[in-house]
């Protein structure tokens, strides 16, 4: 696209060595940073609020709530994957209708309550089983209850949002870098956080771990409030004005194909244009 300048229009031109390009790229512009942020945030707290834990340790805490038939443990087992599965597809329903924001935002909501009713339940428990008092019905079936609620919140929300919402948010030009962090934040997360499950159940009990996990999915959603605006029908060329950066009030700015990047300033009636190539 050609771009034909006003006759008063200085031309200055300016050679950028093409490492400049990739040198701190992180740190380009804020925008670009918050964009960051947001991204490896969001990847934290989809892992860091234990969802790895319910997921693969759930046959253990099942019995921890007092299931000791192995068919018991099968079936509410095949029951966390069958709710997993079910409320990812109803999230692909949800997204482009509700918007992620909301989502995401009810998604933690329903985490962070299906966390402490689960730790409540898992603490009643423990009390009754360590003073050889038998295990009242209502808190075995709140453990279960509260382990799928759990798991649908997190299924039609934060989990497939985190994946959603990170390619969504990059420039073109750092997409891969964006990505590849953010995916590598996820993993070693889920890592952590699948290791330290039994080392700290049995520091601080089980029912203090999901206490803890509620603290963490809170704090998640406060960020997800903070930091996180919502993307449904923005495009990519929206992004960096969508987390924050505007445009300065007199300031002009045009793509040229080819050739690279021009901005123009307005300063007392003078108009100056920096042709980048």
């Amino acid at each position: 696209m050609l771009t034909i300048f006003p006759p008063d229009t200085v031309l200055t031109l300016k050679t950028v060595p093409e490492r400049d390009h990739l040198r701190g790229w992180v740190l380009q512009t804020p925008s670009v940073r918050r964009v960051l942020l947001a991204a490896i945030g969001l990847q934290f707290f989809q892992q860091a609020s234990g969802i790895d834990s319910v997921v693969l340790y759930s046959p253990r805490i099942f019995e921890k709530a007092g299931i000791t038939s192995k068919s018991q443990k099968l079936g509410a087992t095949v029951a966390v994957g069958f709710t997993k599965t079910a409320f990812i597809l109803v999230a692909t329903f949800l997204l482009d209708r509700v918007g992620r924001r909301p989502l995401l935002l009810s998604s933690a909501v329903g985490m962070v309550a299906s966390l402490l009713a689960l730790a409540s339940a898992l603490l009643v428990i423990e009390r009754r089983g360590n003073d050889g008092r038998k295990i009242p019905k209502p808190a075995l079936g709140l453990s279960i209850a509260t382990v799928l609620t759990f798991v649908a919140s997190f299924s039609m929300g934060l989990g497939p949002i985190a994946w959603v919402y990170s390619s969504e948010i990059f420039p073109i030009r750092l997409r891969a870098q964006g990505a590849s962090l953010g995916t590598a934040t996820n993993r070693v997360m889920s890592g952590a956080v699948s290791m330290t499950f039994i080392s700290l159940y049995k520091a601080i009990t089980i029912s203090g771990t999901f206490f803890l996990y509620a603290g963490i999915a809170s704090a998640g959603w406060v960020f997800f409030y903070v930091m996180l605006p919502e993307t449904k029908g923005r495009t990519l060329e929206d992004m960096e004005e969508v987390f924050g950066e505007r445009k300065e009030e007199g300031t002009k700015e045009v793509e040229v194909a080819g050739v690279g990047h021009v901005a123009g300033d307005e300063d007392d009636g003078e108009t100056k244009t920096v042709l980048t190539v």
